[in-house]
């Protein structure tokens, strides 16, 4: 193997590694943002795509999960360090500490509690990406059209 075959195989292996930024190109490497979305748009979406629509929702209630172990997180672990410390500082401290580590703890519950390690999570937010830039630019179809050439 050739020093030029080597190099293949490091240019190959970093292009897997980085194919992530595709998506951050998508979505914030724009000249002219996307208008906010709300959560009818989201609920349109989920009703619409057969596919990628059940697996957003997924995504979007496992939220609660990191949410919920932020708080109880932080109560807890803030509350332990002013009953014993009473140090502003160190309260502050480990009250963030706490809310880091119970929303990471949260996200690896929901993550096997709704089997998230299943679904395609970038694939599903950036489907939704695409089909809002779609309807924001008109470009989408009317789900009532008789005729293909119909647009919103």
């Amino acid at each position: 193997m050739g020093i030029g075959e080597h190099f293949e195989g490091v240019k190959q292996h970093w292009a897997r590694n980085l194919a992530f930024l595709d998506y951050f190109k998508k979505v914030y490497g724009r000249a002219e943002p996307l208008p906010k979305w709300s959560d009818a748009d989201v609920e349109e979406f989920i009703a619409s795509d057969p596919v990628y629509g059940p697996q957003l929702k997924v995504l979007r209630e496992s939220r609660k999960f990191a949410l919920g172990g932020a708080l109880v997180g932080a109560a807890h672990l803030g509350g332990v360090a002013f009953k014993y410390s009473k140090a502003p500082h160190g309260v502050l401290l480990a009250t963030g500490f706490g809310a880091i580590t119970g929303a990471v703890l949260g996200a690896e519950v929901a993550e096997h509690w709704y089997q998230l390690y299943k679904v395609d999570k970038q694939g599903a937010n950036l489907r939704f990406i695409y089909w809002w830039e779609d309807k924001v630019s008109g470009l989408f179809l009317a789900p009532s059209c008789p005729l293909p050439p119909c647009f919103i």
